[in-house]
Parts: structure tokens; sequence; C-alpha cells
């Protein structure tokens, strides 16, 4: 079959399609045909050695890349239960040691990552929820706001500050979202009660209970956190918020398959918001990955075999 991987560390130009085996499904996992698998930042540090070079991997001759996944089941290993041959799902792959990963013609997964696919959606649209959607979720998590608590979100208009916006929202927050000014008519229909044109103050409300920092602007905006509030960091670093009075956080966002089924669900009663940029052939990886370095676009960027 063919996979995207990562045999040497540099730009978007590393990414190459290679043959390799058909991997099996083992005890408890899942094998996918996948139809559609969406293209994320963290997959250009990982071409470029980030998590080599941190320690946080060892040293592979090859390295799988992607993270959200949309496709059909093609078999199942022992014990598992509640998928069959032929079902739709949608998963997130949380390992990086992984080779090769979603970004294959074949992907293997544990069934407890995986959820059912949205009903009524592509299978692009339905690849790129897990990894944004489950980052939000579990962001606004971390923070432990009660109902009617002030939430400040930057790069709302972007994958994962959407979703905290929506997210929060549900949960009874009062979202305040910062974006590019020609933004703030999506990001309002997102459900953000405030906003805040990129470049303003962000204290132009007052202190927040939290903030989740999706734009990762860092400094600037725990000034907008309250003493004794949360500021969360979603690039999977520990913020160094410089106060004593907040709460730094990070979150490290896991497959949790119960919960993206929830998600799931939530795109197809229309209350969560799937956003699809372009859709491109393993053939032109270099083009998608180049495109997504380049940034300046709205919704994912899919690679479908």
């Amino acid at each position: 079959m063919r996979a995207i991987l990562i045999k040497k560390f540099g730009g978007p130009e590393v990414l190459e399609v290679a043959e390799v085996p058909v991997p099996e499904a083992g005890a408890g996992q899942v094998r996918i045909k996948v139809e559609a698998a969406a293209l994320n930042p963290v997959d250009l540090l990982s071409a470029g050695g980030f998590f080599v070079h941190a320690g946080r991997l060892p040293q592979l001759p090859a390295y799988g890349v992607g993270w959200d996944v949309a496709g059909v089941v093609d078999a199942v290993g022992a014990g598992v239960t509640g998928y069959a041959v032929g079902d739709r799902v949608i998963g997130l792959s949380d390992q990086l040691d992984r080779a090769p990963d979603v970004q294959a013609e074949f992907a293997v997964l544990p069934a407890t990552d995986l959820a059912p696919f949205p009903a009524g959606k592509t299978a692009a649209e339905a690849a790129s929820l897990p990894l944004n959607a489950l980052t939000a979720d579990q962001a606004i998590d971390l923070l432990e706001l009660p109902e009617g608590g002030t939430l400040l979100v930057t790069g709302a208009a972007g994958g994962v500050g959407g979703y905290v916006v929506e997210l929060g929202k549900m949960r009874g927050l009062k979202v305040i979202a910062t974006a590019g000014a020609a933004d703030e008519e999506l990001v309002r229909s997102f459900g953000a009660a405030e906003f805040i044109p990129r470049g303003a103050a962000l204290t132009t409300f007052g202190q927040v209970d939290g903030v989740i920092d999706a734009a990762n602007i860092g400094a600037d905006a725990v000034t907008a956190v309250r003493p004794g509030g949360g500021f969360v960091s979603v690039n999977g670093s520990q913020p160094d918020t410089d106060r004593a009075d907040v709460r730094g956080l990070a979150v490290m966002v896991t497959a949790h398959g119960p919960r993206l089924a929830e998600l799931s669900a939530l795109v197809e009663k229309g209350e969560l918001t799937v956003r699809v940029s372009e859709v491109l052939p393993f053939e032109q990886v270099t083009e998608a990955y180049t495109k997504l370095a380049a940034g300046g676009f709205r919704g994912r960027i899919v690679l479908a075999p």
C-alpha cells in the first residue's frame, strides 16, 4: 500500500509517498481503509525532526504521519466489539512513533480510539474533526470553569479556536474571542459573546476566568487572566505565565473514542462546525504541506488516497 513517510528531516519536501506492507489488526485493534486524513501543523514539526531532537522519540528509519482519519472498517482484531467490517468510522492517532500512520491507504488503530462517522458529512469533513475538537474539549476541561465563567480564546477563527468557542458556549461559558477583524462574523456565528480584533488589548472586557491560547500569543494573552484564573497552551508545552497567581496549563491531546463519538454526534446535529479548505491526492503531498506551512487559509487541508 501507499503511505506518507518521513525518512529524513526537513521541510514539506521530505514528506514522501512510499510503498509499505499493509498493516494487520492485532487484538483490540481495527484496520481502516482510509478515505481521508487531515493535515496538522504538528506534522510539520515531525517532518522537521522536532520530537526526535527533543528526545521524545527514538531515532527510527522512518516515521509515519497523521492524526486525523476517516474511513471504512476493513478488518477487526480479536476481542473487538462495537465495530464490524463495513462500518464507517473516524479516529485520532496520538502515537508519533507509528510507521506507517493514518496518512496511508490503510491504518490500524485501537478500537477504543474510534468513533462513528458523522452522518451526512463527507470523508474530508469527518477527518477534520478528531484532533482539533478533542484538543479544544480537553483544553476546556483543564480550566474547570463554572457555568457562567468567562473564557477568552485566541485564534478563534482557526480549527482549535473555533471549536473552543462552540464547545465553551455549550458549557454555559461566556466566550470572548479574538481573531482577525475580517473573521468577526464567522467567530460570532460560532457563539462568541464578545469579539476583540487581533492586535487590540486583550483586557478590553476586563480580566477573564480562563484563556485558551489557540493562536500561541503567549505573554500578551496572560494579561487578560484574573488572579487565580487559568491559562492553557495548546502547543503541548507548559506555558511560562510569569505570574504566580495564574495557573499555567498545557493540553496534550489524547485519543478518547467515547468523547469523540459525542463530538461526532454534535456534528450530525449541526452544533459543531466542520470546515475543509481543500482535498488533495497523496501524489500532491508536497504541495499540500507547502500550503499548510504557508497558512492563510480557513478550514483543513485533507489528503485522500
